[in-house]
């Protein structure tokens, strides 16, 4: 941010004398485009990348870092610097002539295994990187689109580095999939699988993430405050407090201040307190899922969990609540059920036991695994904190 935004945001607090300036600032699902504390990281991950500066292909590469610590920051910032420099989108496909000097073109694109559903979906996510024109939605099959891929990387200046994102997720794009589909323009790709762990059997280099120590998570809560929050509204000591207690997870740290800030907002506060931060605090859950996992859902499934955050009494076996929330929609309790089962199998919520006088199978509910403040205020118009 430079001195000029700066001194309007100051200006546009002072006006609406709001806790919030800009809440995007605040979001742990939004990444910056040159992430705090992760100069090592970058230089390891460059290096391995070296050879695209030789105007060649690298060889894969593994990103790895527990949840929180920021991989996906990394990659997808880096890349965008990469493109600026070394990509370009606009140059059209055509054929050149013997005189015509060309520059090489590397590209680098970022694939979210989250938001991958089918070949199609991965090859639009590709050339919506590296074609001038707009990619179709539909209306096109995924063999003219494999076509389309293989036509733009014809010429021997054209090579691409695919970031695969997510692959360790259940439901998700797995990295082996996205090599297969690949395949066809091998020879003119590179990959790059980022996630947790590296793909099953990997014997190619691997570049580590390290959690956050406790000042470099402060160092990015003091940045994301200092533009998400209106000057004053969060004091050092509840920032330093806030990373200690995150223990190193970019995520879960950013979750609790946005959901301090929504908190602060609806009992409409002219700062963040230690009441509102306990209240976020607690609706991060222990050893959670990012709150992207949900986010990147179909909007069906979305609705669903979105009624079932809002339910006063949770309390109560899975059938009882599917009924519920199939009550709030056009979904049969059946359905509802289905879902909820599926999404327990995915992590997203967790079945729990409830308590049964007697003997007998005991019944099941089911409870969220993301922050739910989060989830709520990014994927609905709906708003407010829990009291």
């Amino acid at each position: 941010m430079n001195l000029r935004d700066r001194i309007a945001r100051r200006r546009s607090v002072h006006r609406d004398a709001s806790v919030v300036v800009d809440r995007s600032h605040l979001s742990p699902v939004v990444h910056r485009s040159d992430p705090v504390g992760r100069g090592p990281v970058f230089e390891q991950l460059l290096d391995a990348l070296e050879p695209v500066f030789d105007d060649g292909l690298p060889e894969p590469v593994a990103v790895v870092g527990p949840a929180g610590s920021g991989t996906s920051a990394i990659v997808t910032a880096l890349f965008d610097a990469l493109n600026d420099r070394l990509g370009d989108a606009s140059r059209a496909i055509g054929t050149t002539t013997r005189d015509e000097q060309v520059e090489p073109v590397t590209w680098f694109v970022y694939v979210d295994g989250r938001r991958v559903e089918s070949p199609f979906a991965f090859y639009r996510a590709v050339l919506s990187v590296l074609s001038p024109d707009p990619v179709p939605q539909s209306g096109i099959g995924t063999d003219q689109l494999r076509e389309r891929l293989r036509e733009r990387l014809a010429r021997p200046d054209r090579r691409a580095v695919v970031a695969v994102d997510h692959h360790d997720e259940p439901e998700t794009l797995a990295y082996e999939q996205a090599c297969d589909l690949l395949e066809p323009v091998a020879d003119s790709v590179s990959t790059v699988a980022v996630g947790q762990r590296e793909p099953a059997g990997w014997a190619g280099e691997r570049v580590s993430v390290p959690a956050y120590r406790s000042h470099e998570l402060i160092d990015v809560l003091t940045d994301r405050a200092s533009t998400g929050l209106a000057a004053g509204a969060l004091d050092h000591e509840s920032v330093r407090e806030l990373a200690a207690w995150a223990d190193g997870n970019a995520h879960d740290a950013l979750a609790a201040l946005f959901s301090a800030a929504v908190c602060a907002t609806a009992d409409d506060a002219d700062r963040i307190e230690e009441a509102h931060l306990e209240r976020a605090r607690m609706d991060v859950p222990d050893d959670g899922v990012h709150v992207d996992r949900a986010l990147a859902l179909s909007k069906t499934r979305q609705q669903v969990l979105v009624d079932l955050v809002a339910l006063e009494d949770r309390d109560r076996p899975i059938k009882a609540i599917a009924t519920e929330i199939a009550d709030r929609s056009e979904l049969t309790t059946g359905t509802v059920t289905r879902f909820l089962y599926e999404l327990a199998d995915q992590g997203v919520i967790e079945r729990v036991p409830l308590s049964r006088a007697g003997s007998g199978r005991r019944p099941s509910t089911v409870v969220a695994r993301f922050p739910t403040i989060v989830f709520r205020e990014q994927s609905s118009a709906s708003a407010g904190c829990p009291q």
